[in-house]
């Protein structure tokens, strides 16, 4: 009996260290917390490898306990429904373009005003200043928490004729998103602007739904517009910043020192971002050339400046949107950055 008793204890023994080893392992994957990051792009554009670099440092510094799952290409739906799905904290992180979260920060329609940015670097720093942090802290009364400008970039015109005239654009109709600013600045053109779906925009322009579109050269490859777009204008009209936000329900239920990592690695992936879009940039030019699809147009000096000065009533008829005295700022310290 009492080697029966025995031999029970022993069996019993390793069968409660693993009991205890599975609830611990139980323990530690309920413990870890999951950060779906929805973006736009595929999963070969400088948008997505920033994403990577964000994973890559969030969970090495939170050793594991943030599980960042990356959902490329609208996985989780268009960014407009995915800022929504923000609100509530289903979606924890994403760079979403600063025209698709005006409706949220009417201030951040400034980042669309046509021709303002003279150069990436001067952008860049525009961004990065008070001036841009202030604009940013602007969606946290949305439910966001906004870490740093990300960017898809300068902005060039697709048409399936060649434009380097404002009146070449009278009366085609041009895709859009869905932003009042981007509505009006085609209007000024003489252009018939229609919001489409990021996602739905190649059918539109191959169905001939319109003629026209316009989105940094990594949108106009990786989106393939050029197969279905005869012209591309380097135009350089807009900038295409991303907002890099965090939902702020999920963001604020973190403890101070997360929070600080989630912050400090949006910042440096979207620093690496920019890197690498600039990096890309040319051989994204060259790609689209080598397919023979599109005629590449160079636009002069002075066709730019055409295009500008006929866009400028955008910037006075969206003022008091945008805010006045943030307008004034934004030109002085452009003014101040462009001179040094």
């Amino acid at each position: 009996m009492l080697l029966h008793v025995l031999a029970h204890t022993r069996n019993a023994a390793p069968a409660g260290l693993a009991l205890a080893a599975a609830l611990m392992a139980s323990t530690s994957i309920q413990a870890q917390e999951v950060l779906k990051f929805h973006h736009d792009l595929p999963e070969d554009s400088a948008q997505h490898m920033a994403a990577e670099r964000f994973e890559e440092l969030v969970e090495e510094r939170t050793d594991g306990a943030i599980d960042v799952q990356i959902f490329a290409n609208n996985a989780l739906g268009d960014d407009v429904e995915v800022a929504q799905q923000m609100q509530f904290g289903a979606v924890q992180a994403a760079p979403i373009p600063t025209a698709k979260l005006s409706n949220f920060a009417p201030s951040l329609q400034l980042i669309d005003l046509p021709f303002l940015f003279p150069s990436p670097e001067v952008t860049y720093e525009f961004l990065d200043s008070d001036v841009g942090m202030d604009v940013l802290a602007d969606l946290d009364e949305s439910g966001f928490v906004g870490a740093m400008f990300w960017e898809s970039g300068f902005k060039q015109l697709t048409c399936n004729h060649e434009v380097t005239a404002p009146t070449d654009l009278d009366g085609r109709k041009a895709r859009v998103m869905e932003s009042p600013l981007l509505i009006a600045q085609f209007e000024e053109l003489g252009a018939t602007a229609i919001p489409i779906a990021f996602s739905e925009t190649y059918s539109a322009l191959q169905q001939g739904v319109v003629e026209c579109q316009e989105n940094p050269i990594v949108s106009i490859l990786k989106m393939k517009f050029y197969e279905v777009q005869d012209y591309m204008m380097l135009s350089n009209h807009g900038y295409l910043g991303t907002a890099m936000i965090f939902s702020k329900v999920w963001f604020d239920a973190q403890d101070e020192e997360t929070q600080a990592i989630l912050l400090e690695a949006a910042r440096e992936a979207g620093a690496y971002q920019r890197e690498k879009s600039a990096e890309l940039q040319g051989a994204y030019l060259q790609e689209i050339a080598d397919a023979g699809t599109t005629t590449i147009v160079e636009l002069t000096p002075e066709q730019i400046a055409g295009f500008s000065e006929a866009m400028k009533p955008v910037h006075a008829q969206f003022a008091d949107k945008i805010g006045p005295e943030l307008l004034e700022r934004t030109y002085t310290k452009l003014d101040e950055l462009s001179a040094q």
